[in-house]
């Protein structure tokens, strides 16, 4: 089991964003996280890269508790993000960008050639070499996006998070994001996304996870989550079915 969550409890204040939660990620799995605006999906992200501590429970990743460390730390260990609001350094070219990853990383480059280097392959990779020396805020959506994604596999992460990462996209760069999505997973990164597009949470993962007020609520490969009662009142709407591809 990479990842292990062990009753993890966040509250802030009086409210309890995420409670008595546990989740387990298996190695090179792709796992939906899929609920209501508010059920805790972004807090459960920064539980799990050390941005929040829980107030109780535990992390594990590749059997070690990490329940203390900080984001950095846990980057090191090899746990990597996008983020929903996407802020690259603006001003920075799109290339320096993906270079800081390769820089404060699970396995950090030892010079600016071998980090230009890599960041490069990453680039081309994610489709963007040919804009590799603009700057970033020069950028589209799609291609922040795509920038985004460059910087966290820039760290080597043998966990990747996405939060968010089709969101705004047009269906044909959702369908090409997919499919670098499971290009990734076949290089051995095991990914957890969060996701408002559910067809294509359904489609690609191989298990889902749903949350609602801070609690999992139904947990199981897609088609069988899609057809849940709990999950189509409390998420999908009542009238609403979601079909398996």
């Amino acid at each position: 089991m990479l990842l292990r969550l062990d009753r993890i409890v966040r509250y802030f204040g009086g409210l309890c964003a995420v409670q008595a939660v546990d989740l387990s990620v298996s190695e090179g799995e792709i796992l939906g996280l899929i609920g209501p605006n508010g059920a805790g999906k972004t807090t459960l992200f920064n539980l799990i890269t050390g941005v929040y501590r829980p107030n109780s429970g535990r992390v594990f990743f590749a059997e070690r508790d990490i329940t203390r460390l900080g984001p950095a730390d846990r980057c090191k260990q090899g746990i990597a993000r996008t983020f929903q609001l996407i802020r690259p350094f603006p001003h920075l070219s799109v290339l320096d960008n993906v270079c800081v990853g390769c820089v404060y990383g699970r396995e950090p480059v030892r010079s600016r050639r071998q980090a230009e280097s890599e960041a490069l392959t990453i680039l081309d990779r994610v489709g963007l070499a040919d804009r590799a020396d603009q700057p970033a805020h020069s950028l589209t959506l799609v291609d922040r996006k795509r920038l985004e994604l460059a910087r966290a596999l820039a760290t080597h992460p043998r966990l990747l998070l996405l939060d968010e990462l089709l969101s705004g996209l047009n269906p044909s760069e959702v369908l090409a994001a997919l499919d670098l999505i499971r290009q990734i997973r076949a290089a051995g990164v095991t990914i957890i996304m969060v996701e408002h597009l559910v067809k294509a949470v359904f489609g690609i993962s191989d298990r889902v996870v749903v949350l609602a007020f801070g609690q999992k609520i139904a947990e199981g490969d897609p088609a069988a989550v899609a057809a849940d009662p709990h999950v189509i009142e409390a998420y999908l709407g009542k009238a609403q079915r979601v079909t398996h591809a």
